[in-house]
């Protein structure tokens, strides 16, 4: 392992509350039980029932669950579920996958996360080497992928199904017949739950969570109960939360990043508002009014896109306005980088710039927004800029599944745009020789599961975690993260090239764009393959002659290549003579999760597609 420059821990001038992370929970299980009886009748989930007149809104206290995942878990354990057994959960985002996961925790059990978009042979990969004892299926989808890998995965004794009915051979339960089970098996033993939860060891495994990964196999990280009860002591000892916030949550919950948001209202207390439903984000959040939500830095980039290019198409005074707003809101939001207020002018500019256009932008999320989170991958601090201008902040934090999510994030008060903040209270980072982020801390993972190869690659003998992330720190501990170590690439001519940064900043100046793929390792010159939004270039196309022309017949046209060509240019101005992007193909369909080319957290599978569409790239070059 490369040596490493002294370490850094987190800046002495950020109020921490010591108590919190001294009373850390012993496990997620002993957290939920701990947090009921705190506040039992405080709203925990809020959930949505789906029926022919719309979408009803449910409430259920703390109390509530709590007797709903008690008898789930009695049901797992009177089906055969012992201490660290693997429970695996393959479903989208929704209560029932909440309830599942507590339930297998207060089991004393291990939940081990699948996609639901995760092949069938990858599927039985993860439940053979787990060793999944039970899996909870989300639907009848999701229960013929197992049927078709049952003699593979002979671990798997019994599949609990959330929709749908069983099977007849037993082999299959719903959930309300595991509730009933669970029942029984209370009646007869009334303290079981209770006496599981008081086994459970602080260093207990609690999860594995397989990596989607950009290649080969998922690995299986293995994550123990100290990990998440630390996530969520040391995010509770920032007070960037209360328990009077509101989380919307619909991130896949088979990711770290949704997971520990699971994992947070059982030690601050706040409700949450969960549903999947991607397609449903922006209606709901006007029905929820959430304070706070996470997401991956494409959903903001799609919402800046989608309100820029309909005040671009509307055109006149309102585009005026928007444009207007916008500049007067970035002068204030950097004054409050540097911990400033506005004053004279130009607080009276903000004050109508906000009445005018912030509030109106706000709507849009509900009205009560605080601040997002983004994470999973790097967000454009344009698109964070314009989001802070309307009154909205985004904080962006930086994390690992090797890591149960969170090692660094920005803070409300304390904030620096195209950073991902400070380190969480006692996690340790420093930097290699090399400018590789190296984190230590409670919240690093025990290993890979079945892979001690990987692990020893991964951890060195001092217990320094190899993130494969390049990156630099500040002169007040903030960090920038600046590329994949294994994403940087180096030119015929021996330039390197770091692409995320520039197809970052692409997608923050082009409003249509939805995937910039830079290329150009050991050529001699920098080219990319680009795909447009295709509900974004709809609007586009309407206003220049082609409204009802299919996505294909848009992007090959003269017309969209100019327009992409500009703002090509825009991009090549701020960059070295080397980072220049001199050609580029725009791709004929967008890149997707179900394609294979994006991982389900929206991350580029950079050699998935550089594969795929080798022939493009290659005619670049001329070869």
């Amino acid at each position: 392992m490369l040596t490493a420059s002294p370490q850094i821990h987190a800046p002495t001038d950020e109020p921490v509350d010591q108590s919190i992370l001294e009373n850390e929970a012993q496990s997620v299980a002993h957290l939920f039980r701990d947090r009921v009886a705190a506040t039992p009748d405080r709203p925990a989930y809020m959930h949505a029932v789906v029926s022919e007149s719309g979408d009803e809104w449910v409430t259920v206290t703390w109390s509530e669950l709590d007797e709903v995942v008690r008898e789930i878990g009695a049901g797992l354990i009177a089906i055969g579920v012992e201490s660290e057994d693997r429970v695996a959960i393959a479903s989208s985002t929704r209560y029932e996958w909440a309830l599942a996961d507590l339930a297998t925790m207060v089991a004393g059990g291990a939940t081990t996360t699948i996609y639901p978009t995760t092949m069938a042979d990858d599927v039985a990969f993860i439940l053979a080497d787990s060793g999944a004892k039970v899996v909870f299926a989300e639907n009848a989808e999701q229960l013929e992928k197992l049927r078709s890998i049952r003699e593979t995965t002979p671990s798997v004794t019994r599949v609990v199904v959330f929709d749908g009915v069983s099977d007849t051979d037993a082999w299959t339960l719903t959930l309300e017949e595991v509730r009933q089970l669970g029942r029984e098996y209370l009646a007869g033993d009334p303290g079981a739950i209770d006496a599981r939860i008081d086994g459970i060891r602080h260093d207990q495994l609690a999860t594995i969570i397989y990596t989607s990964g950009t290649t080969g196999r998922p690995k299986g990280v293995r994550l123990r109960h100290s990990a998440w009860t630390y996530e969520g002591a040391a995010v509770a000892a920032t007070n960037i939360l209360s328990e009077d916030d509101l989380q919307y949550l619909w991130l896949p919950l088979a990711h770290v990043f949704g997971k520990v948001l699971l994992t947070l209202p059982l030690q601050i207390g706040f409700p949450t508002a969960i549903d999947g439903r991607i397609d449903k984000i922006i209606d709901n959040l006007a029905v929820v009014k959430p304070t706070f939500m996470g997401a991956a830095p494409r959903i903001f980039e799609k919402a800046y896109g989608r309100i820029s290019t309909m005040m671009a198409e509307e055109g006149g005074i309102k585009h005026k306005l928007f444009v207007w707003a916008g500049g007067v809101g970035r002068e204030v939001s950097e004054l409050r980088e540097q911990g400033k207020n506005p004053t004279g002018m130009l607080a009276r500019k903000y004050a109508i710039a906000d009445k005018v256009i912030g509030t109106k932008i706000r709507d849009r999320f509900g009205g009560r927004v605080r601040f997002f989170i983004s994470g999973s991958a790097a967000l454009n601090h344009d698109v964070a800029r314009w989001f802070d201008a309307m009154g909205m902040q985004i904080l962006e934090g930086y994390g690992m599944t090797e890591t149960a999510a969170a090692s660094f994030v920005n803070r409300p008060k304390a904030y620096r745009y195209g950073s991902v903040g400070w380190p969480l209270p006692t996690t340790e980072v420093r930097i290699a020789e090399d400018g590789e982020v190296l984190l230590r801390g409670p919240g690093n993972m025990e290993g890979y599961h079945n892979n001690p190869d990987a692990t020893a690659e991964t951890i060195d003998a001092e217990g320094w975690l190899h993130t494969g992330d390049i990156g630099e720190l500040d002169d007040r501990g903030f960090l920038r993260i600046t590329d994949r170590k294994k994403d940087l690439f180096k030119t015929s001519g021996g330039k390197y090239v770091a692409p995320s940064i520039i197809e970052s900043t692409f997608k923050g100046l082009c409003p249509y764009a939805s995937q910039l793929v830079v290329h150009g390792a050991d050529r001699n010159f920098v080219s990319a393959l680009v795909t447009l939004d295709p509900d974004a270039i709809q609007g586009w196309a309407a206003h220049h002659g082609m409204e009802g022309a299919s996505y294909e017949e848009i992007v090959t046209s003269d017309a969209c290549r100019e327009m992409v060509q500009g703002y090509i240019d825009q991009l090549n101005a701020g960059l070295n003579r080397w980072e220049t992007i001199k050609k580029f193909t725009i791709l004929d369909r967008d890149l997707t999760v179900e394609s294979g080319e994006l991982t389900p957290s929206l991350k580029l599978k950079r050699k998935v597609v550089a594969d795929r569409y080798k022939d493009r790239l290659d005619a670049h070059y001329g070869s």
